[in-house]
């Protein structure tokens, strides 16, 4: 056997050993990833991957019923875990179904990998099945889009999107991997050449922290605000929040980012729109620390709250700064970096502050408002009981997982949480439907823990029925639904100024009947009388790894402070004509019954 015959076969062995299908090449690149699962429906254009998925011991493809939910579960794993939610979708309506999920995650700064499929490229046939701009659709919603055109790119793509996706201010990222790329086997060279890099750090500027430290130093009354951005600073936060002696305060998506039991704490926002303990603390306020926040609609009560002059703003996406109040020092940073320079920088300037006053102000605020909350007589059950009783028997690293409704504003003034990345809602897209799903992923993700959904009514007429899905993964997660019949959050702000509700009662629905559906066990909370034990049984029955849906009948007539201050807010911005337009209406509504 000669020389020449010998290298020619090598080389043919070499092509062989070379060559994969981009389905096997996604699944790799994958595997290199912290990636633990992929949230989907297998079709006619990713069917290929689904299949080699099958094969890997590392990644847990999770069948879901609508794509929807698919986004929604993505979002929540990588809310709750340091790993990164993947979507693994068919083409046009599965990217249209999941877009809301996209949208939050892109709005709430989550980062996500959403991989479809995408027509073959390899025939000259236009109106192929889905075929449809799939980047274009999905501009709006992410950092970045890739289409991949041969093999060899896929790996270093996917590797390319996730650390666009982590790094900055992070966010979903979209591969488009035509059909016949996964199905056919090509050359790809040495594809372990490429390896994943994590995002670079960006640091703060020393000149800067230096002048914040010296501002924070000088003020009489520090303040602190923190968003999803302070996450991974919940510790150096509290430490240079007890040296400032300065009270704190959370956006609605940070809520968990600072401990709810801890004596500076003081709740979502800081103006009319929040709770005592919080407008109170706040109301002298000379230098606000602002951190990972962008003072969206939402925590500043429709930007209703007054920021001092003296603001200190750190944020790692400089585009935010100035935007809806301006900064007397703009850090761009990652929080935990900046807060640790500015901790030993403070320590450095000035002695530790003793201020035991506005500790046991916020402590009578908190008590007060509490007290008030719980002697309001009602036969059905009373949302400060209920988040009181929860709290006490829930434990103590147990993941809560909220839509957008009423409940979440009773939530935000009325449950405590101890550790960051517990308790997480969807914020600035502010999608319903989100619960349902979002508690899977996270359960999903923390397998070992607790995982409580709280939703109302009717975000859980919209993805309720995809608790088939923690039956089938057999996922213990406790669900309470609060039902009063009514789109409740958006009737209170048609009641107070319209004085009637429109389109904002909902159908006679038998939770029961979904209950039945899906597989889950079914409970009652009818009044208060029934909170206790009924808690205690849902979440002893959880163990077992059967979903639980418990029928709770809220009583939301009594209005949340963020309720009563968005609408004082939101009225007082209108001209004066139109004010008296909508109180004279009000009235007149009101007396004619």
């Amino acid at each position: 056997m000669n020389k020449e015959f010998i290298n020619k076969a090598t080389d043919i062995v070499k092509k062989a050993v070379n060559k994969k299908t981009g389905a096997w090449l996604i699944v790799h690149a994958l595997e290199q990833l912290p990636v633990s699962h992929t949230f989907g429906i297998p079709g006619v254009h990713n069917t290929e991957i689904y299949d080699a998925l099958n094969s890997s011991e590392k990644i847990s493809p999770t069948l879901v019923t609508h794509e929807c939910s698919a986004a929604f579960m993505a979002d929540a794993l990588s809310r709750t875990s340091d790993k990164i939610g993947v979507l693994l979708i068919v083409p046009a309506a599965g990217i249209t179904h999941a877009m809301s999920g996209i949208g939050e995650a892109f709005l709430d700064g989550i980062p996500m990998l959403i991989i479809s499929g995408g027509i073959r490229r390899d025939m000259r046939f236009s109106y192929q099945l889905h075929e449809i701009d799939q980047a274009g659709l999905l501009k709006s919603v992410t950092k970045k889009s890739y289409l991949i055109k041969h093999q060899e790119e896929i790996v270093p793509t996917i590797f390319e999107a996730y650390e666009v996706a982590t790094s900055g201010e992070p966010g979903p990222v979209f591969i488009e991997i035509p059909a016949n790329l996964q199905l056919f086997q090509e050359s790809v060279g040495d594809f372990n050449c490429y390896k994943p890099r994590l995002p670079k750090a960006i640091v703060a500027d020393i000149s800067e922290i230096k002048e914040a430290a010296k501002l924070l130093a000088d003020s009489k009354h520090p303040g602190m605000f923190l968003g999803w951005g302070s996450k991974d600073a919940t510790q150096v936060a509290i430490q240079i929040s007890e040296y400032l002696q300065a009270p704190v305060s959370t956006t609605l998506q940070g809520l968990s980012v600072f401990p709810g039991d801890h004596p500076f704490h003081t709740g979502m926002g800081f103006g009319i729109h929040s709770v005592p303990a919080a407008e109170n603390a706040f109301t002298n306020c000379d230098c606000l620390l602002a951190v990972g926040t962008r003072f969206s609609e939402i925590p500043t009560g429709s930007f209703g709250v007054k920021v001092p002059e003296n603001l200190i703003h750190i944020d790692i996406n400089p585009q935010v700064f100035h935007k809806n109040y301006p900064a007397k020092i703009a850090i761009c940073s990652d929080a935990k970096d900046a807060l640790n320079q500015l901790l030993n920088e403070l320590q450095n300037i000035m002695p530790k502050r003793e201020n035991s006053e506005i500790e046991s102000q916020i402590s009578d605020d908190k008590a007060a408002y509490i007290k008030e909350w719980i002697d309001y007589k009602t036969d059905k059950v009373n949302p400060a009981i209920f988040f009181k009783t929860l709290r006490e028997n829930m434990e103590n690293d147990a993941i809560t997982v909220l839509d957008d409704g009423n409940h979440t504003f009773l939530c935000a003034e009325l449950f405590t949480n101890y550790h960051s990345k517990h308790l997480i809602s969807p914020t600035d897209f502010n999608c319903m439907g989100y619960c349902v799903p979002a508690a899977i992923g996270a359960k999903l993700a923390n397998p070992n823990k607790q995982v409580v959904g709280i939703v109302g009514d009717g975000a859980f007429l919209m993805t309720g029925m995809e608790i088939l899905t923690a039956s089938t993964e057999n996922l213990g997660i406790v669900y309470f639904i609060f039902h009063d019949g009514e789109l409740s959050q958006i009737s209170q702000g048609q009641e107070i100024p319209y004085n009637r509700k429109t389109c904002t009662i909902l159908g006679d629905v038998k939770i029961k009947g979904m209950a039945i559906a899906t597989g889950a066990e079914y409970m009652e909370i009818l009044n208060n009388q029934d909170i206790e034990i009924t808690i205690t049984k849902a979440l002893t029955h959880a163990k077992k790894g059967q979903p639980v849906i418990v029928d709770v009948k809220i009583d939301y007539s009594k209005r949340t402070r963020f309720t009563k201050g968005v609408v004082k807010t939101v009225l007082s911005r209108f001209p004066l004509g139109d004010k008296f337009r909508f109180i004279g209406r009000a009235m007149a509504r009101k007396i004619s019954g």
